[in-house]
């Protein structure tokens, strides 16, 4: 079952307190990307993180805040999960510096932020699907022709041109 939470004021906190733990480890930038980093927008309750590390990655060191490596995240990136008390807390990407100016999290998530009429299409496109009992990557895939035109949408302003999201 996917569970779609009304907006948690609380996100933004939890996310700045984690990166002041990943920021030694990892440096500049870090930045809260996904729905919880938009105001108003209905989400899964998990806290993801974007960083481009100026230094290698430890994995040692993300393991003693729980982060564990996912080999089967998406291609592009090393992405981490931090499971606490059987709960999926947070999810930390880890981008190559080269592709963090045009990364399509960071432009969804600012064209979102404002756009009130965009993240009112996308909670009800989410809350729909959670209500459709769709979990995992089917509700993932239902999502991606609506992200992949609001994506389209930020890159467009930024004079970019379209390219799938399913690189994420």
């Amino acid at each position: 079952m996917t569970t779609i939470a009304d907006y948690d004021p609380t996100w933004p906190t939890q996310y700045a307190e984690m990166a002041a733990h990943l920021h030694p480890i990892l440096g500049d930038p870090i930045e809260h990307i996904g729905s919880t980093a938009v105001p108003g927008l209905a989400a899964k309750p998990v806290i993801d993180i974007a960083a481009a590390p100026d230094r290698p990655v430890d994995d040692q060191a993300l393991a003693a805040l729980g982060f564990q490596h996912n080999p089967h995240g998406p291609p592009g990136r090393r992405t981490y999960t931090r499971v606490v008390d059987g709960v999926l807390t947070h999810n930390l990407h880890v981008f190559p510096t080269p592709a963090w100016p045009e990364l399509n999290q960071r432009l969804l998530r600012d064209h979102l932020r404002a756009t009130p009429e965009a993240v009112r299409r996308y909670a009800a496109l989410k809350r729909q699907l959670a209500a459709e009992g769709l979990t995992g990557f089917d509700y993932t895939k239902a999502k991606t022709d609506l992200i992949q035109e609001l994506t389209d949408t930020a890159r467009a302003h930024h004079g970019l041109p379209s390219v799938p999201v399913w690189e994420s």
